[in-house]
């Protein structure tokens, strides 16, 4: 899903640099993307598609670190890092908000 995701957006940029109907086909390429972001659906499904991808990367931690031995003061040193980072908040890298 992700390549595919990356392909269409790819095939639009391409599209956006490369077309010659001018400025009103760009903005209207652009008002058309900004209603698609916007859709509380497309909203919703970003939002659990990021929320499983946390889920599947905490399982496959997991079960990493059962399969892999990993001294405890470098595991000790990794969470007060990861402490440190985040001050108690839940904040991912992924640019996705909690709605």
């Amino acid at each position: 899903m992700r390549y595919r995701l990356t392909f269409v957006a790819g095939l639009a940029l391409g599209y956006v640099l490369g077309t010659r109907a001018g400025r009103e086909r760009y903005e209207q390429l652009k008002k058309s993307a900004r209603q698609v972001s916007q859709n509380p659906a497309v909203r919703n499904t970003a939002e659990s598609a990021a929320q499983q991808g946390r889920q599947f990367a905490g399982r496959a931690y997991h079960t990493v670190t059962e399969k892999v031995h990993v001294p405890d003061s470098v595991a000790e040193r990794v969470r007060s890092l990861r402490d440190r980072n985040t001050n108690g908040a839940v904040e991912d890298d992924w640019g996705t908000s909690n709605t």
